[in-house]
């Protein structure tokens, strides 16, 4: 079953960072995963994030307001 993995950030270093680190788990582990960065403010509030940059995963936010490591995002997609 495919993943829907939202990472919530307004293209700021970090966002960009997390969605390098999230696309790099997802390729290097053949994870079965769509990607959609969300970088609209209206449709970030919509999961009452205030600290981005966010990953939500199947609707479910998992990490907020920081870059999580790459076994941390393993894991998470485990």
């Amino acid at each position: 079953m495919t993943k829907i993995i939202k990472i919530l950030g307004i293209g700021c270093l970090k966002c960009k960072q997390t969605t390098a680190i999230v696309e790099e788990v997802v390729n290097e582990n053949n994870i079965d995963a769509t990607i959609e960065k969300v970088e609209d403010m209206m449709k970030i509030m919509e999961y009452n994030v205030l600290s981005t940059p966010a990953i939500v995963i199947d609707e479910e936010i998992k990490i907020k307001g920081r870059v999580p490591s790459k076994k941390e995002i393993v894991e998470l997609l485990s």
